[in-house]
């Protein structure tokens, strides 16, 4: 992954800030952590904080200030969510958009995981090393007409994140 630099900030300077939605559930909150840990290592020019809009810490208002604090004079936020729905049409962008006005940080807004074919190949493959060996049509099993996928989008009333949702389901 290579950064853009805008003119702005030099490109040292320049910070990534990865929005996360939260959970109760601290194995989501531990895994999302470490996501961001492997992230980091891929960019070690850049600093890197995560924060959570809701039910965990740190908040993304103190990742940003973690990033100020490292001397960060523009940072590129991006939402750690596979599809947009409105936390990160609207929630997260509200969020940093008073944060920078608030402190003067330019931060620029990226998009949503989305529907990425490397994604989808690598939810097929984890899906398959779940299945047993006949579901896998490694016993005579048959995968189409023997094997039943539930998949539930939670959470959103957004109509174009659930229709994702559906499209990659039939994927």
């Amino acid at each position: 992954m290579k950064l853009r630099w805008d003119g702005g900030a030099h490109p040292a300077k320049l910070g990534i800030m990865v929005c996360g939605h939260g959970s109760r559930n601290p194995k989501a909150v531990a895994e999302f952590a470490q996501l961001t840990t492997g992230l980091a290592r891929l960019l070690p020019h850049h600093p890197l904080a995560y924060g959570y809009l809701e039910f965990a810490h740190p908040v993304i208002p103190a990742g940003l200030d973690r990033l100020r604090s490292a001397g960060v004079k523009q940072v590129v936020a991006v939402p750690g969510m596979l599809f947009a729905a409105g936390h990160v049409k609207n929630d997260i962008p509200a969020l940093l958009n008073r944060y920078s006005a608030a402190t003067g940080l330019p931060i620029s807004y990226g998009r949503e995981l989305g529907m990425d074919a490397r994604m989808v190949r690598a939810a097929a493959a984890r899906i398959t090393a779940a299945l047993p060996p006949e579901a896998r049509g490694e016993r005579g099993g048959n995968l189409d007409q023997d094997t039943l996928l539930v998949v539930v989008g939670r959470g959103s009333r957004d109509p174009d994140a659930n229709g994702n949702v559906a499209k990659i389901t039939r994927m």
